[in-house]
């Protein structure tokens, strides 16, 4: 089990950390665009919409697609994951009202990661604290699906906010 903070210096970057450490950044170009950029050990990830509609998102290193992501007819989100020439799949889903938090779990329903978003009222900026499996720990790739699951709650808060205006 691993404790992580992803915290918004502003409204369009968050950093993830672990203790003192940085593990990655990801950085919007404008508020309700969903293309963004992930950095993860000096290497430079593109997050974009894809399709008509733009429902589909993807991360990419250059042209290779590494994991993508869309919103079901529930509100769960779809994840999966093309690391290495092997495929996985994750649900990303919204949990509770008034302890609200977000969990990452695999195809066999065992939780992953859980996000609880803190506002910071001061700054109008979110924080969240992660807390991550025995199991998240070991995957290869632990990182990038970290930074994704940070970009899936804002993806979530940003369609819930849009249903509700």
């Amino acid at each position: 089990m691993a404790e992580y903070l992803a915290k918004s210096n502003n409204s369009l970057s968050f950093e993830v950390t672990q203790g003192d450490q940085l593990i990655g950044k990801l950085t919007y170009g404008s508020w309700f665009n969903f293309n963004a950029i992930a950095e993860i050990a000096n290497v430079t990830y593109q997050i974009e919409p894809k399709g008509f509609w733009g429902t589909t998102i993807e991360l990419k290193d250059h042209e290779k697609v590494l994991l993508k992501f869309r919103m079901n007819w529930n509100g769960e989100i779809v994840v999966q994951t093309y690391f290495n020439g092997i495929k996985n799949g994750f649900l990303f889903k919204h949990r509770g009202i008034f302890k609200e938090s977000f969990v990452l779990t695999d195809q066999e329903g065992i939780e992953l990661l859980v996000m609880k978003p803190n506002l910071k009222w001061s700054t109008l900026n979110y924080e969240y604290d992660i807390t991550t499996s025995d199991a998240f720990e070991t995957f290869p790739d632990k990182e990038i699906v970290l930074i994704n699951a940070l970009h899936c709650a804002n993806y979530y808060m940003s369609m819930m906010m849009s249903a509700i205006i």
